[in-house]
């Protein structure tokens, strides 16, 4: 389917001094956090930053690379302790090289990432890192301790931070004149926390399967590269990368056995696709790259490079030889949903919808709950034509998936031409709503309740209005 942080302050928010000699076991924190910032109430702030986000970064609403750093993310996640509620992850477009952590287990990564790591181990040791952080509740704890010391709140803190992944000079400028800390101490807390971060990130790394040693290779390549840099990108200035740090990391993956990692084909299928569709620099001759590393002249291998041209012939409108490196893809990965979704592209961009949609109810057959083939299968029936089928299609899907923007887009535009005013309206207020524009979302919603024709209907959607208020207060003293 076509579709289209932070210098020190973030570091500021992660930290609590830890000995650099502590056991690789997790910390028992106990009820640290508790008064002042309960689990309950990390969650909530959580779902309100993921809204700030969407409202205010270029956060990437692409269902399949979504869905495999949502499953990488969980693979990390299945080796960690003290996981309190369920993590977001989400793809912000921008080809500088930053991931950062939130309260309420939001993980941002920018698509340079993607561009800058060699494999999948050296992409998940800096999810593993982030994990770590959001775990650890270094920015939950961190809040607290700020908390007691100063009149503020605890939702004003928490605003100034999240501005602060967002917009780092505005946030800078937030936290420096809402707590008065001195830049010395930002630099510590934040080198404590990092150092926890990458020795407990670390072993989530190696139980999770992936190379340990990938930490310090990714750390060093960083180092060697902006040694003598006057600008280094974010991700070094948010995570501060001493020799000592570099050395730390790669004795301790000493530590753990030898382990080679085979390479991947979904990491590097995502990172083609992000070279195609997301990098922000020129890609007209990207097809010529990729068309050398099928040929054996590189690192890729030959199915993902295969893949990489095929999108990039597609993006300059040349289907016909496209057309059948996908299809020889197909004949040994046709369940991939990298492959489907190129598949639908391409069918959908020669009119061949009806092609398109047998292909994807195939696919739900054997997968009936996957989102990549869901919204694939309810964007080929909107360009058929088919609006009403996409709409009872989605209409199911968003009462089990609600926390998705793009169900709800895609719901927005396939009732607009047909007569369920009321339901056209809620759509576009769960949009926005997800988007973190409350005023938008009341607004649809009122005008959803009361042109309903049905009075259960109503009533529903007046409590739902009462969410959406409430929601929008938290939003309000969140934001200001």
């Amino acid at each position: 389917m076509r579709l289209c942080s932070t210098p020190l302050i973030l570091a500021l928010a992660l930290g609590l001094p830890v000995s650099a000699q502590a056991a690789d076991s997790l910390p028992d924190i106990g009820t640290a956090g508790v008064s002042a910032m309960s689990v309950e109430r990390e969650a909530r702030f959580g779902d309100a930053f993921s809204r700030f986000a969407r409202a205010n970064q270029p956060v990437v609403n692409d269902p399949v690379l979504n869905e495999y750093i949502t499953d990488l993310g969980h693979r990390l996640l299945s080796q960690a302790d003290s996981v309190r509620f369920p993590f977001r992850f989400l793809l912000i477009r921008d080809d500088s090289i930053n991931a950062s952590a939130f309260l309420g287990g939001v993980v941002q990564l920018h698509t340079g990432l993607f561009l800058y790591a060699d494999n999948e181990s050296e992409l998940a040791s800096v999810m593993a890192h982030e994990i770590t952080h959001v775990t650890q509740r270094h920015i939950a704890r961190y809040l607290e301790s700020r908390s007691r010391s100063t009149p503020l709140t605890i939702a004003g803190l928490v605003g100034s931070v999240a501005l602060a992944v967002v917009n780092p000079q505005a946030g800078m400028a937030a936290l420096q004149t809402t707590l008065g800390l001195k830049m010395q101490s930002a630099i510590n807390y934040t080198r404590d926390n990092e150092f926890e971060a990458d020795r407990l990130g670390l072993r989530l790394l190696h139980n999770a399967g992936f190379d340990p040693n990938a930490m310090a290779s990714f750390f060093q390549k960083l180092a060697d590269k902006y040694q003598f840099a006057s600008t280094p990108p974010q991700m070094l200035l948010t995570h501060p990368l001493p020799a000592s740090r570099i050395a730390e990391a790669r004795s301790r993956a000493a530590d753990y056995s030898a382990r080679k990692v085979a390479p991947a084909l979904d990491f590097q299928f995502a990172k083609a696709r992000i070279m195609v569709r997301l990098q922000q620099s020129g890609t007209r001759e990207l097809h010529k790259y990729f068309a050398g590393q099928a040929a054996g002249n590189g690192t890729w291998l030959p199915e993902a490079a295969r893949y990489g041209q095929a999108l990039s012939l597609l993006a300059i409108n040349k289907s016909d030889d496209a057309r059948p490196l996908l299809e020889q893809l197909a004949q040994t990965h046709g369940d991939n949903l990298f492959i489907i979704d190129a598949l639908t592209d391409l069918d959908n961009a020669d009119s061949r919808h009806d092609a398109a949609i047998k292909r994807l109810q195939r696919a739900r057959q054997r997968l009936p709950e996957n989102k990549v083939v869901m919204i694939n299968l309810a964007d080929t029936l909107l360009q058929a034509g088919r609006h009403q089928d996409a709409a009872t299609l989605l209409d199911d899907y968003s009462r089990r998936y609600s926390d998705n923007p793009l169900v709800w887009d895609l719901q927005a535009q396939a009732l607009r031409p047909l007569s369920d005013e009321s339901a056209f309206r809620r759509a576009r207020a769960e949009l926005a709503a997800l988007q973190g524009r409350y005023d938008i979302a009341v607004q649809q919603m009122e005008l959803a309740a009361t042109l309903s024709q049905d009075a259960m209907q109503r009533a529903r959607l007046g409590a739902r209005l009462e969410q959406l208020r409430r929601q929008q207060q938290d939003w309000d003293a969140l934001r200001n």
